[in-house]
């Protein structure tokens, strides 16, 4: 590369547009800016680093390279970065010094330090972390980046932590997924069984729970009520509803009888109970409220974001801080004004006092808020019409929830009204309680959706609430009553709640929630910023690993705005398969310490330590990959009910009615081996086919000797195209007996009877190798994607 010339500076931006936005402050002729569109190169597929590697064969793994290879990727149309790779090194030429513009976090630094390192970059380099787009937000990221002068060391590590993340996800995607579909999968499915990092133990989430649902008994259980009228003559009716529930009628009898016959004082306790403003959103709480409010997945949540914080009307959104800096208290003012201005409702509210400032853990504003802060407005609004209409719903949901923030606490004036009755278990105690809207407060901003909003816990049973009433009349605290009767109501238990789509990145982010375990609890802790525990993934991928198990057939989604996820028979075996083969894949809590772990590489703070920590990181991965293909080796292939499988996990082999050759076939089969002819196998062709692969195909064990075995999955693929392409019927026999297929293919693929000349050798359709893809790996080859655009996985294991 040329001698450096002094003083010149190349900005490298992620995107064209943020280069657009920044490109108005640079006035010297010495600046040069280039930009990429996400991801410039691509990973080389396996077989295209050694041809050896191309076929399937489980005495080849484990597959493993010191470094991945890499091409040049092309955009969502198809053209190759090259042309832009060839500009950026011309660029860089006579360049002092390497400004990294990218967005901030992990991912950023890779797009720009992949092609740093490919290009042969040696200069210094400096990191620009802008947060946002807008005009303060660019100035304050400048003077930063004077206050640092260790910026580029420190955005290094944050790239060998990324490129560490992606070389777990290259190994153990190729590897696992080729072990365990090699070896475990059952002979019945016709995918690869596909297996990862992050996606794994996912799916042991969601197994778990799907094994609490379906394992759960429902319980009757009781509620007493006792109506009573007070000496005023007021009527009202307490419960008797204990955490501890009562599951035996005759417990519940002997506390009614003793309430119907009560009198007494009662106990009125009025109070003001304040109610603080919800937190601020990350990317996986966004992403969960926008899928209840709106029905949008979160990579649409996540897509709508990018382009509001594109256009420099959101920070930056691929954050998992819900908190904001102290130093960013002083812009409430302007942002809230802002806001007004384009939300005249708001206006009314914001501009009654100054705005709120809680601060702490509790509050809004702390120390130190983690890598990004919490997903604000800017002082850039959007004008009327100025939006596509779901880019204003979203730029409307955050900048309410900062509006809410800054205003006064709501507070409800709470009236308990209680009584104790004696009986022979014990005194128990009735209680009603009444809850007026005192001062709105913070809730203002949302009218009548305020209490709408309020977020459970994922994958638990919805609490038993207290007893209430909407209003009470005026009791006052001694007062005397006696029961005018007293009621059993019957309740029954309930099984905790599906997951759904949107809650699953805030589980996986949020795994403190899903465990029972102290000690568990005490190890996904995080003491720097207790608000933000171990969790698996990241927040930029996160969004991903639904996807990937959609298509993997493991879990499924039920009807709604925001579905459940459902775990699949197949889901099931999978994840019980990895877990008796190689346990650490299936436990979600030890992955979430191992991510702990890995983000220790990006907070190296030289390049040296950077790379120890990297190597050691990829030693122990190979460590991990070494014993994952031994366990593999011992293991035997699940035995899974072909009828469970479902007709898309079998491509080619999937809906219609099996031919009366074939089912008479699996007929005779069934009761020859004395197996039980599965539901469905008559009228469903993906079911009957799935029980003769599994009993007669292939890969089955023979049956008695003479016993008719059914083609294979590739004859009959042959079979049906030389029908197809010769318009012949292919004859019912065909479908359901070797032999019938075989002289089927002798006659119709060789000689003159099939056009072709005669004596030409029938050449047999091989067993076929499952194409190395992405398909079959578990990880995203290299596709087009569109301008900015970033790969899904690169830097992160999934």
């Amino acid at each position: 590369m040329a001698a450096p010339r002094a003083g010149r500076t190349l900005f490298f931006f992620e995107k064209p547009s943020a280069m657009r936005q920044l490109q108005r402050f640079f006035r010297s002729p010495d600046t040069v800016c280039v930009s990429a569109e996400g991801h410039l190169l691509a990973a080389e597929e396996p077989g295209e680093i050694r041809p050896e590697w191309k076929p399937w064969h489980f005495d080849a793994l484990p597959i493993v390279v010191d470094t991945i290879p890499v091409r040049c990727g092309t955009n969502r149309s198809g053209q190759s970065h090259a042309g832009k790779l060839a500009a950026i090194g011309q660029a860089l030429r006579g360049v002092e010094r390497v400004i990294i513009a990218t967005d901030p976090g992990r991912e950023g630094s890779m797009i720009a330090w992949e092609v740093l390192e490919h290009l042969g970059w040696r200069g210094r380099v400096d990191r620009l972390k802008l947060g946002a787009l807008d005009d303060v937000s660019i100035r304050r990221a400048f003077a930063a980046l004077a206050r640092e002068p260790d910026s580029g060391a420190r955005d290094y590590a944050a790239y060998l932590e990324a490129l560490c993340r992606q070389y777990e996800d290259y190994h153990l995607g190729l590897n696992g997924t080729r072990a365990i579909s090699l070896k475990l999968r059952p002979a019945a499915f016709r995918e690869p069984w596909r297996f990862g990092g992050v996606q794994s133990p996912t799916l042991a989430i969601l197994a778990d729970l799907e094994e609490r649902i379906r394992s759960f008994v429902p319980q009757d259980f009781f509620k007493v009520a006792l109506h009573l009228e007070t000496a005023e003559g007021a009527a009202l009716t307490l419960w008797h509803m204990p955490k501890d529930r009562i599951f035996e009628r005759e417990a519940a009898e002997v506390i009614r009888a003793a309430a119907a016959a009560w009198s007494g004082p009662l106990a009125v306790e009025q109070r003001d109970q304040r109610r603080a403003p919800p937190r601020l959103f990350s990317k996986d709480t966004l992403a969960r409220r926008c899928a209840k409010r709106f029905g949008w997945d979160p990579q649409q949540t996540a897509r709508l974001a990018q382009e509001l914080y594109d256009q420099g009307y959101l920070s930056y959104p691929r954050t998992e801080s819900e908190s904001l800096p102290e130093g960013q208290a002083g812009d409430a003012a302007a942002v809230l004004a802002a806001v007004g201005s384009a939300l005249p409702d708001v206006a009314i509210l914001t501009a009654a006092g100054p705005p709120v400032i809680r601060r702490g853990a509790k509050g809004h504003y702390v120390r130190d808020p983690g890598e990004h802060h919490a997903i604000v407005p800017l002082r850039k609004v959007p004008a009327p019409g100025r939006l596509a209409a779901d880019l204003f719903r979203l730029w409307d949901l955050v900048a309410r929830a900062y509006c809410a923030a800054h205003l006064p606490d709501g507070i409800d004036a709470r009236t308990v009204v209680a009584a104790e009755v004696a009986t022979a278990l014990g005194a128990k105690r009735f209680s009603v309680t009444g809850r007026v809207v005192r001062v709105p407060g913070w809730r203002a901003v949302y009218g009548t959706e305020a209490e709408v909003d309020v977020d459970a816990v994922p994958g638990k049973a919805r609490a038993e609430d207290e007893a209430s009433a909407g209003s009470l009349p005026p009791v006052r605290d001694g007062a005397g009553a006696s029961a005018t009767g007293a009621d059993i109501a019957e309740a029954v238990t309930e099984p905790p709640r599906r997951i759904t789509r949107g809650e699953l990145p805030v589980v996986m982010g949020r795994l403190i929630d899903q465990v029972e375990d102290p000690a568990a609890k005490r190890a996904l802790e995080n003491p720097v910023n207790p608000n933000e525990p171990k969790g698996l993934g990241t927040a930029a991928t996160r969004d991903t690993i639904l996807p990937k198990l959609l298509k993997s057939h493991y879990i499924s989604l039920a009807g709604g705005k925001d579905p459940a996820i459902t775990v699949t028979e197949v889901g099931r075996a999978f994840i019980a398969a990895v877990r008796r083969v190689f346990p650490a894949y299936g436990d979600p809590v030890g992955r979430a310490m191992f991510e702990a772990e890995l983000a220790e590489i990006g907070r190296a703070t030289t390049r040296d330590e950077a790379r120890a920590r990297a190597d050691s990181f990829r030693r122990r991965t190979r460590e991990r990959l070494d014993g994952l293909i031994a366990a593999t080796a011992r293991a035997q292939a699940v035995n899974l009910d072909p009828s469970l499988i479902p007709a898309e996990a079998n491509p080619g082999r999937g809906g219609g009615v099996p031919t009366p050759a074939m089912v008479a076939f699996a007929v005779s089969l069934a009761a020859r081996k004395g197996v039980p002819l599965p539901r469905g196998c008559k009228s469903s062709l993906a079911r009957c086919r799935a029980f003769l692969d599994a009993h007669a195909g292939a890969r089955a064990a023979e049956g008695p000797k003479g016993a008719e075995r059914a083609p294979s999955p590739a004859m009959l693929a042959y079979a049906r195209r030389l029908a197809e392409a010769r318009g012949l019927d292919c004859p019912p026999e065909v479908e359901a007996r070797f032999e019938a297929c075989r002289r089927f293919l002798d006659a119709h693929a060789a000689g003159a009877g099939a056009g072709e000349p005669a004596g030409r050798p029938v050449k047999r359709p091989a067993k076929r190798q499952p194409r190395e893809s992405a398909k079959e790996t578990g990880r995203p080859a290299a596709r087009p994607r569109r301008a900015g655009a970033k790969r899904a996985t690169r830097g992160a294991s999934g």
